[in-house]
């Protein structure tokens, strides 16, 4: 039997995030739009549960069994239907209100959409980290909304204006984009609003033919990540360098001037001028720490699809870890999640493959040069080892046939040449 070959996608997408600068009106409409995709989505999740609680209690009462319904029956469950996008869409269009003309109609129907496709991954078995969907809340650090009708003509992006829109088409503005667009083709655009400023992301449909694609090294390598650093067989990459130590002590001094004036004289202060200049420099100083670590794995993960064609990382649950109040804060600062997605989504434009190590596959127990693997007392935990008295950084084999015996290695350096391993015994990525 022929073996069947994976044939390249014709076109890829590419998302490119610019950040906007509208005018007093201009901002007041994004202001709305996403205040209003919020009251779509809320009301759709509403009606979306008030139909499916409807249909289920309406279920339990009749036969479990539908071929002893009665016509009767039947046309009980026909008034009660299961809750689905069209008709969720249909009947909260039914219901619009005089104020909502003044929106563009697409925003509530992308956001049913994207409810409709939230409840699909919800109930997805292949998706299990899938939450369920929740109301939003205009307290959340980013809103926004999406269009599809959004035009771009000489560097202006120009969103879709409603009919009855009570901003007047002479003051009506597009927004100038930062750079040349990639392509005029591009699907549906997302603003969105986070920490005062503005920005949209663009997804353009790039063909394949047009991406050039790095040479190939017939290299390999392996990340170890840790809280702080990266360890992969070019050497370290620090993902805290110590120019964020002062940008993070500024951080905790604004959170610590915020919660003394959030209350003066017994009452709530949170609307002075003294509050609202702390919160903009609070602000302020989490934005660009955000785009130092950004800029930083951008940077890294673009070196590893450039220098290498086999990249093996871990697949940790990042959920999880995060859960831990002793590693949660340096987990979320070193950026895993971010680090495993920038890498596949890169992987994937360039042809460059990456295998991920099982959950359970014990890179940091595993000696690098003889496999023997650290059971019972043997194994080292974030505090070392208490049996024979080494540190969490080091890593000793007690294998008297392996060439590192009772030498001590650098653990990270030994969990990477680990998960190494991986690009030429495949069949060691299991756990044991």
């Amino acid at each position: 039997m022929a073996e069947q070959v994976k044939e390249a996608p014709a076109e890829l997408i590419q998302t490119r995030v610019y950040e906007l600068r509208p005018n007093k009106t201009m901002r007041k409409v994004l202001d709305e739009a996403c205040d209003y995709r919020r009251y779509c989505w809320n009301q759709g999740l509403a009606l979306w549960n008030e139909m499916y609680k409807a249909r289920q209690t309406l279920k339990s009462s009749l036969s479990t069994d539908s071929k002893k319904l009665t016509e009767e029956q039947k046309v009980l469950l026909k008034d009660k239907p299961s809750p689905s996008e069209r008709r969720v869409r249909n009947m909260l269009v039914a219901d619009k209100k005089d104020w909502q003309y003044t929106q563009s109609a697409r925003i509530l129907q992308l956001a049913i959409s994207d409810l409709g496709k939230a409840w699909n991954n919800f109930f997805d078995k292949a998706q299990p980290g899938w939450g369920k969907p929740k109301f939003r809340s205009k307290r959340e650090a980013r809103q926004g909304f999406k269009s599809d009708q959004s035009k771009i003509k000489d560097g202006i992006l120009y969103l879709e204006r409603a009919k009855e829109s009570s901003v007047p088409k002479d003051q009506w503005r597009g927004f100038k984009l930062s750079e040349k667009p990639l392509s005029d083709e591009f699907g549906v655009v997302s603003y969105f609003k986070e920490k005062g400023r503005y920005y949209v992301a663009i997804p353009y449909k790039i063909k394949a033919e047009d991406i050039k694609l790095p040479d190939k090294t017939g290299k390999a390598t392996a990340v170890d990540v840790n809280v702080g650093h990266f360890d992969y067989t070019g050497g370290r990459m620090n993902v805290l360098p110590k120019k964020l130590d002062k940008i993070y002590g500024k951080i905790k001094h604004y959170q610590r001037q915020l919660a003394k004036k959030q209350v003066k004289n017994g009452e709530a202060a949170c609307e002075s001028e003294n509050y609202l200049k702390t919160k903009a420099k609070l602000q302020a100083c989490y934005r660009k720490a955000s785009n130092i670590q950004n800029d930083l794995m951008q940077k890294f993960t673009t070196e590893l699809v450039n220098n290498y064609d086999k990249i093996v990382i871990e697949n940790l649950s990042v959920k999880g870890m995060l859960m831990s109040h002793v590693a949660s804060k340096g987990v979320h600062r070193s950026m895993f999640g971010k680090f495993k997605q920038f890498l596949t989504y890169k992987c994937d434009w360039y042809g460059k493959e990456l295998i991920l190590a099982n959950k359970l596959y014990p890179s940091t127990q595993r000696c690098a040069a003889c496999g023997n693997v650290k059971k019972g007392d043997d194994k080292i935990t974030l505090y070392g080892n208490k049996k024979h008295g080494t540190k969490h950084n080091e890593y000793v084999c007690y294998n008297q046939k392996c060439p590192n015996y009772n030498k001590v290695v650098d653990r990270d350096k030994n969990a990477m040449l680990s998960l190494l391993a991986l690009t030429e015994h495949p069949e060691l990525n299991h756990a044991l």
